[in-house]
């Protein structure tokens, strides 16, 4: 008899749990309803589509234009450059994909529109991810992808397993790196007033860098966009690791398999890691800074 009730118990058990929904259950029913209503209106859908994907070949044009000029920059055929290009377009749209609304932080900031996330029992970070996602980024990042085919069939690369696992993990790690940086761009907007246009700068400015040969830059750009935000690891040196290519000062090639453990390390970074709550303390007259608790963030 008891034997059937504690069959009965396990039973009821494993029926509520097949019936509770999973944790990402409501975010993924966010986003869904989020991409229906883009498609819904289908000609603005396909507009976006377009506009988007002719900003990539614009920006593509740019790097073509400049290597039919001059044939050879920073020791790069333009053929070698389309692979750069290609890996650090691919990755920086995959991250505007998933978390450039971050950029929507300091509307949040001065509306007073932020608390409603923190009154919700769920991960700050994850709920800003899953508040928007644009559908026209993809085309970016199919831009992004064909330069890296096109590059790969035209440079005489000569593969190895450790070359196809450097370039797969320089893809997932480039993506975790520009992630990071809308991460930090958007924990610093509790620290200033209208710092949009200041974090832009090496956000937006950090992709515009991974897409150049890292050879023509001056030492401070090389220190700042080659360690402080790492975008020349994204593209620059694994693109000279691939094509058996030597670095320039400063960017020895076997940088590239520093990409991966660098992306670990930027992955790690949460809001709560960067965004600390200002708290007035009356009595003593004078600021402290807070972290933000791990459960609200």
């Amino acid at each position: 008899m008891s034997g059937n009730l504690h069959q009965t118990s396990d039973a009821s058990k494993t029926s509520r749990a097949d019936q509770a929904p999973g944790r990402l259950a409501a975010y993924r029913a966010v986003l869904a309803s989020r991409m229906r209503a883009q498609r819904s209106y289908r000609s603005n859908f396909v507009i976006d589509l377009i506009s988007s994907g002719l900003v990539g070949l614009i920006e593509l044009a740019e790097v073509w234009l400049l290597f039919h000029q001059v044939g050879l920059l920073g020791g790069l055929t333009f053929e070698q450059v389309l692979l750069v290009f290609g890996i650090g377009d691919l990755c920086f749209s995959l991250a505007d994909l998933f978390v450039g609304h971050l950029d929507n932080i300091p509307t949040y900031i001065r509306k007073g529109t932020l608390d409603v996330f923190y009154l919700r029992p769920q991960p700050l970070l994850l709920q800003l991810m899953t508040s928007d996602i644009s559908l026209r980024r993809l085309t970016r990042a199919a831009i992004g992808l064909a330069s890296i085919v096109i590059a790969l069939s035209i440079n005489p690369i000569q593969w190895s397993p450790a070359k196809v696992a450097l370039l797969a993990l320089t893809i997932v790690c480039g993506l975790v790196t520009y992630a990071s940086l809308y991460v930090w761009a958007a924990g610093v907007q509790f620290f200033m007033v209208n710092g949009a246009e200041f974090t832009n700068a090496f956000v937006y400015g950090g992709r515009y860098a991974s897409t150049q040969p890292a050879a023509v830059w001056s030492a401070p750009l090389k220190v700042l966009f080659g360690f402080v935000f790492p975008v020349a690891l994204v593209a620059y040196v694994p693109t000279l690791r691939l094509l058996d290519l030597p670095g320039p000062a400063g960017f020895p090639t076997w940088l590239a398999w520093c990409t991966p453990p660098r992306g670990a390390v930027d992955g790690g970074l949460r809001p709560d890691d960067v965004a600390l709550r200002r708290t007035a303390l009356p009595r003593r007259g004078r600021l402290t800074w807070t972290r933000l608790s791990k459960h609200t963030v």
